[in-house]
């Protein structure tokens, strides 16, 4: 990865695509409840997405492998995703089904999200024939898990390229022990549980014994806990008025994966240093509702 030389590193982001409705409530109803929400917005997401907007707002070049089809309701996903810069390789363009869509409410008081989504269940993924040439052409490829038999194939690929991997660990799926020996920074949301894993400390211990090298562990707003072949510690998440949680740790990752291919090779100042900067850009987006108003 080249930095200093004034060109836009470019990030190759695997994994899910899905239309997210979101609606600001005063509450989430119970049973038979109707409400009026305060606000709503419309806008693609799902990790690998997200981290992608994320990427190129920050002045990357971004391009997502993913599934999102040609129903009708895809065309406001890659009409949102043309409009963020991001290219988009989709894998499912000929299938007619909806693509996955995530009904989330957000609680204006705490800024906490409910979330139902069918996420990658309709698709299988498998790896495109222009697989390496993509891998080839990018600085880093960051996965969210999701569409894992493509992630493998494609994790498998950039480690022969000399490609840093980046994996956005939001929960234990099926298959993630393949992926992980491919990875080289991994950043795990608490609620990520390796088996036989309970704390951060576990789960840093269980990514180190399965090759993964660079690896944290976020906790919403509480300290980032890291560790690095070298060192240990923890990086201060920024205090800020919540609005809304929705995305947070996508956006931490997009703006991780941004920061990490700037920097020439990994090492733990630069390691740290891009945590750094991801809590700040992530903590700013909690700021507003939704996950583009923080980017105006």
């Amino acid at each position: 990865m080249e930095s200093g030389t004034g060109r836009r590193p470019e990030g190759l982001f695997v994994g899910l695509c899905t239309l997210d409705v979101i609606q600001l409530v005063d509450h989430v109803p119970g049973p038979d409840e109707k409400l009026t929400a305060r606000e709503q917005t419309v806008a693609a997401g799902g990790p690998a997405a997200n981290a992608a907007v994320t990427f190129a707002h920050l002045g990357g070049k971004a391009r997502l492998l993913t599934a999102i089809g040609s129903h009708p309701l895809a065309l406001a996903v890659t009409a949102d995703l043309d409009r963020a810069g991001v290219t988009v390789s989709d894998l499912a363009a000929h299938t007619t089904v909806p693509p996955a869509v995530s009904s989330i409410m957000v609680t204006a008081s705490t800024g906490q999200r409910a979330v139902a989504s069918t996420n990658a269940t309709a698709h299988r993924l498998a790896p495109p024939d222009d697989l390496d040439a993509l891998v080839a052409a990018c600085d880093i490829v960051q996965f969210d898990g999701h569409h894992m038999e493509l992630a493998t194939a494609t994790a498998r690929a950039a480690r022969a390229a000399g490609r840093v991997t980046v994996l956005d660990a939001g929960s234990w799926k099926p298959g993630t022990q393949d992926l992980l020996p491919w990875i080289d920074v991994a950043v795990c949301s608490a609620d990520f549980h390796p088996p036989g894993t309970r704390t951060p400390s576990d789960i840093l211990r269980h990514l180190r014994q399965q090759g993964v090298r660079w690896t944290a562990v976020t906790r919403g707003g509480q300290p980032i806990e890291w560790a690095s072949p070298y060192d240990s510690g923890t990086v201060e998440v920024p205090t800020v008025p919540v609005a809304d949680t929705l995305g947070a740790g996508d956006i931490l990752h997009g703006a991780l994966t941004h920061h990490l291919a700037a920097e020439r090779q990994l090492s733990a100042e630069g390691f740290v240093r891009s945590l750094c900067a991801a809590a700040l850009v992530a903590s700013r987006a909690c700021a507003s509702f939704g996950t583009r108003t923080w980017m105006l």
